[in-house]
Formats: structure tokens, C-alpha cells, sequence
């Protein structure tokens, strides 16, 4: 779907505030703008996996869409999460209830790199393509949609941690161990959050984050 295909954009403060433009007022949007605050995200999480709902366009696009119903925000960003790009390369990633995020089956040593896969971006991610075209279309051009991704040495530290780390102690000991391999590691999820970025603004998203 092109651009010119979408409803005309009403509100186009942050794309302004992004390219450096002049604007009326600070363009607020909020990184975890959809969530467990608000009740009617609650009530659907009592009926689908975390991942479950990443992975289905209409509920992806609706959790995206609750935020935006309650407050005059000046941006939406698609519901998804940045550790769908491991389990596109072949890990398994589980969300577990007051842990969050766990890799149960983490890269331990630079051979378990021959576990992974170069992914199909278009095939292995392609329904958040669809959640971004489908939120487009729904947002009827009130405000835009940001789409996002973790950023190459996050991702990393998910993969070799197996969970969330505020030191990432393990991860940079692979950096100090294993340069060669690090790298190499770095460059496959690399290529792989250049695919998936592109493939976002082709499905609809106006402004794309890393972090």
C-alpha cells in the first residue's frame, strides 16, 4: 500500500518536531503508551499471550489504537516488541507474568550462532507490517504512527543474556572474549533491523525509533 492510499494526516506536530521543523507547541507521545494502565488493555490480556498479540494484526492495531482513544496524543507507535527480531532468527522468546522477557535457550558460546537463521523479513515479521498498514488505515490520519526495533547491541545482550540485564555482564564479556564473533553477531542483527525498518515504512510508519 502507498502513502497516498492512507487518510490525509490531521496532526503532523511530530514529523515537524522530527525533521527539526518549527512548532506550535512540544509534540507528546509516550513510549509505553499502551499498556497495563489502561483497563481495556487489561480485560484483553486476560485472553492472550503477550506474544499472541504482537503476532495478530487486529488485536496488535487495536492495543495501539486504546491510547489514542483516551488522551490528545500527538503520536501513536505500533504495538509489538523488540524481541520479536530474535524469535525471527530462531530463538525462543517467552513473557513470563512479573519477570518479563526471558530467552530460555540463550547463545552461550559463539557456536551456538549456528543456531540462528537470516530470516524472510517480509515472511517471519510480516504481521507487524500488517498491524502498521491496518493501524494506518484505522487511525484515519488523527495523528501519525511511529514504528521501532531494538537497537543491534540490545538485542545482542537479550540473545546472550537470556533476559534483561542492567549490567549486561555477560554479553561484554563475549566483547572482550570473542571480537570476531561479536561482530559477526552484531552484523546478522544488523542486516536484520535493516530489513525490518524498511519493511515498516513500506507497510505505513511515518516515523521509526531504535533503542
Amino acid at each position: 500500500m502507498t502513502e497516498q492510499n492512507f487518510p490525509p494526516l490531521q496532526n503532523d506536530r511530530i514529523l515537524r518536531a522530527a525533521r527539526g521543523e518549527p512548532v506550535d507547541k512540544v509534540p507528546v507521545w509516550i513510549m509505553r503508551q499502551a499498556g497495563r494502565y489502561l483497563p481495556e488493555f487489561r480485560e484483553l490480556r486476560k485472553s492472550h499471550d503477550f506474544f499472541t498479540i504482537c503476532q495478530t494484526p487486529e488485536l496488535a492495531c487495536e492495543i495501539t489504537l486504546q491510547p489514542i482513544r483516551r488522551f490528545p496524543l500527538d503520536a501513536s507507535i505500533i504495538f509489538s516488541d523488540i524481541l520479536v527480531i530474535p524469535q525471527a532468527m530462531g530463538l525462543v522468546v517467552e513473557m513470563k507474568p512479573g519477570v518479563g522477557p526471558v530467552l530460555p535457550e540463550p547463545l552461550q558460546e559463539p557456536s551456538d550462532i549456528s543456531r540462528l537463521k537470516m530470516p524472510d523479513v517480509e515472511k517471519e515479521l510480516g504481521y507487524v507490517g500488517q498491524a502498521i498498514t491496518l493501524t494506518r488505515q484505522k487511525l484515519e490520519g488523527k495523528v501519525p504512527l511511529i514504528g521501532f526495533t531494538g537497537a543491534p547491541w540490545t538485542l545482542m545482550g537479550y540473545m546472550i543474556q537470556g533476559g534483561g540485564s542492567s549490567t549486561m555482564a555477560q554479553a561484554r564479556v563475549w566483547l572482550y572474549k570473542y571480537p570476531e564473533q561479536s561482530q559477526k553477531l552484531l552484523q546478522m542483527i544488523t542486516d536484520v533491523i535493516v530489513d525490518y525498518l524498511v519493511m515498516q515504512v513500506k507497510a505505513g510508519a511515518q516515523v521509526i525509533k531504535g533503542h
